[in-house]
């Protein structure tokens, strides 16, 4: 479908990129197709962006901004302003002249910016800043209601209906208030109330019966005092009916003469847990329970109890208490523990039965309604306030976002650091501006090695270790042979502030031509260097073991040494291939070396350094021209997307530009230097003659060797 909105595209990173220039083009963007987005999608944290704006265009709240809530941001804003192009200039204040007034929306939002000033001491002021923001949240919480229909304590004048609150939290719940304490709202005081009043019935329900309330006021306790001996008592009188059924079960159910002497050899008391498992009494077929003695002496003090509180009141005084005795109070207590078991399930119990029923006749529930009711009145005005802070963040922070998000204006511009640059990592003689935070270096390495960028990642800290990071900076320029894991830079972030960094982790990639250029002459060198210095430790090995075994044989002749068995005699035969190949091999290098010089000597002399030129060529084109394909290719999307960005284009770096991310050590313009260096080692120089006279010698016997032509 085509756009009414004419754009403009610029190109950078290998594909055009949408211009961004006014208002206009920040309105229109919902018509420009997201597949000609940058990113679609880029996390709220782990960038250099205000947090909290990034928290107000993240609608849903998940911890990353996407396309279409930066689309909701752009078309908010822009409503609420006259002219749309003040998003373009980032200012933190706005003229109160610019809000638009001619909808409701508008009309709030002027209304509550000129609250605020007023408040500020500001009446007369025609602009509102971020500044005049700072104390937002103090100027909320100072509101007596704040639309969040949440009520706290400390705001109810009345002492009684304020008890009343505090109540409600200590058995319901709290919420957050706006203003920072805590309180109810509406559906905690519907909860509270609504137990209150199953409580109030339930204890009204028992209250008026006299089955249940047998012994009036004092029935609870002795309930209590029932329930903490029934199922012991009845556990005696089982065992007594036992005994009857079978007179040999009586000893046994009352404990054998081995139980009583285990118990012998401990130190008794009246709370030995193993005494209390002892039935209450000697078991006998059909015997009563006895009330005053021949009890188990732990269960002594809770029978007597039981005698005082439960018998006396309702069987008589007795001292004993026999089976049918026992079933009998047991279907007095029946009526109590039905009532017992509707009992609702709920916390307000712990406020007692006289302050339920204080409660539930207070009228409290609908002064309660009433408060949050005024609360939630002032929503509307309270939700503008919050839109004036949400209108100057917008104003300040949109236009930057869709440069970094919709287009990467910033960083491929070189204009701004990108919101995705952390800082300036400097080590190894260079400083990297392409740095990013990474969370857990092992996976985002597993994926942003794709990218086909050097990264090297680093651990950062400061004050003491008590602030850490990790990041991933980009090598663009130089080389490699100096970065080892271990190695410690510093490193400063958007804020100025400094960071002892030391790498962890390397990702190995082209990084310059020049690095490619040099590389076969490196590596021919570390491979020659290597061999020579095996080569002389094996001889001052072989050395040091010669003047050993000679300095003990002088010393201690006495002493059989070990002697090597003698080597077998030379093989003529055996070696003659060997000897073969070396020659076909020393041969072919002289042959190879010969038509080197002889072609080289062949040549003008304006001619031979174009020879020596194409022959470098010839040894490190393939090293560049690799080289050159692999940093052509460089990709920082997949770094991206390893930080979670939704990238939506291929963001080649390619060298021109990756050069420029990375500054490598130059003096500054106009510097003097001394070349004079007082602790230079002394030039040898005999070996460079030597060098030249052996060069002078072969080439005189090459040609007496015909490899020139006839004489």
């Amino acid at each position: 479908m085509a756009s009414s909105h004419t754009w403009n595209f610029f190109r950078a990173g290998g594909f055009d990129q949408v211009q961004l220039d006014t208002g206009a083009d920040l309105l229109a963007l919902r018509e420009l197709d997201q597949k000609l987005w940058v990113a679609l999608s880029c996390p709220t944290r782990g960038i250099e962006f205000d947090t909290k704006t990034l928290d107000l265009i993240d609608a849903d709240g998940d911890g990353y901004v996407r396309a279409n809530e930066v689309l909701a941001a752009i078309a908010w804003a822009g409503v609420l302003l006259k002219n749309a192009d003040l998003l373009v200039g980032g200012a933190d204040s706005l003229a109160l002249a610019d809000i638009e007034d001619c909808s409701e929306a508008g009309k709030q939002v002027l209304a509550s910016a000129r609250h605020i000033l007023k408040s500020l001491g500001k009446t007369d002021a025609e602009s509102i800043s971020l500044a005049d923001m700072a104390d937002i949240e103090k100027f909320v919480a100072s509101l007596e209601f704040n639309g969040d229909g949440v009520i706290c304590a400390e705001q109810v004048a009345n002492i009684e209906l304020r008890a009343t609150v505090n109540d409600i939290v200590k058995c319901a719940g709290s919420v957050a208030d706006l203003g920072g304490g805590e309180g109810i709202n509406k559906d905690i005081a519907a909860r509270f109330f609504a137990d209150v009043t199953a409580y109030s019935d339930w204890h009204a329900r028992g209250g008026g019966d006299a089955a249940v309330q047998l012994l009036g006021d004092k029935t609870q306790a002795a309930a209590d005092v029932f329930h903490a001996v029934k199922d012991k008592v009845s556990d005696y009188f089982t065992r007594c009916q036992l005994a009857a059924y079978d007179a040999r079960a009586a000893v046994p159910l009352s404990r054998s003469i081995e139980d009583y002497q285990r118990l012998a050899a401990q130190n008794l008391s009246a709370q030995n847990q193993e005494v209390a498992n002892f039935p209450l009494a000697m078991i006998e077929a059909d015997k009563p329970l006895p009330l005053v003695s021949g009890i188990n002496p732990v269960w002594q003090g809770k029978i007597e109890t039981l005698r005082e509180q439960v018998v006396a009141p309702l069987l008589g005084d007795k001292k004993t208490l026999g089976a049918p005795e026992w079933a009998e109070l047991c279907a007095k207590f029946a009526a109590f523990e039905a009532w017992q078991a509707d009992k609702p399930a709920t916390d307000v119990e712990q406020l007692g039965i006289v302050r339920i029923r204080e409660i539930f006749g207070s009228g409290h529930k609908e002064a309660i309604d009433d408060l949050v009711a005024q609360d939630k009145a002032v929503e509307t005005e309270v939700k503008a306030i919050r839109s004036v802070e949400k209108l100057l963040r917008y104003n300040r922070d949109l236009f930057c976002l869709v440069n970094n998000f919709v287009s990467f204006h910033n960083f491929y511009t070189s204009n701004d650091k990108a919101i995705f640059q952390a800082g300036t990592l400097y080590l190894d003689g260079r400083s990297c501006e392409l740095c990013v935070r990474v969370e857990d270096v092992v996976k985002h390495a597993g994926f942003a090695n794709t990218s086909g960028i050097c990264l090297v990642y680093c651990d950062c800290v400061r004050n003491g270790g008590a602030e850490k990071m990790s990041i991933a900076a980009a090598f663009t320029a130089g080389d490699s042979d100096f970065l080892l894991v271990g190695r410690n830079g510093i490193f400063y972030d958007r804020k100025g502030r400094d960071w002892n960094a030391s790498i962890v982790r390397i990702i190995d990639h082209p990084i310059s031509i020049r690095q490619a250029f040099w590389s076969p002459y490196k590596k021919l060198s570390k491979v020659i260097g290597e061999q020579m210095q095996k080569l002389a430790a094996s001889k001052a090995s072989s050395v040091e073991d010669k003047m050993l075994r000679a300095v003990v044989a002088g010393s201690n002749p006495v002493v059989d040494i070990p002697v090597a068995p003698p080597k077998p005699p030379f093989d003529v035969g055996k070696f003659a291939g060997i000897f073969a190949a070396i020659g076909l091999a020393i041969g072919a290098i002289g042959g190879i070396l010969a038509s080197v010089v002889s072609g080289l000597l062949g040549l003008k002399l304006w001619q031979m350094p174009l020879a020596v030129i194409g022959l470098m060529s010839l040894i490190s084109g393939p090293a560049m021209l690799m080289a050159w394909f692999k940093l052509k290719k460089r990709n920082l999307g997949p770094i991206l997307d390893a930080c979670g960005w939704a990238i939506n284009a291929r963001l080649l770096i390619n060298i021109p530009f990756g050069t420029s991310l990375t500054g490598l050590a130059d003096l500054p313009e106009g510097a003097q230097r001394s070349l004079v260096d007082p602790f230079a080692e002394k030039q040898v120089v005999w070996p460079y003659y030597l060098a030249i006279a052996a060069c002078i010698c072969a080439l005189i016997g090459f040609w007496y060797a015909g490899f020139f032509g006839d004489r």
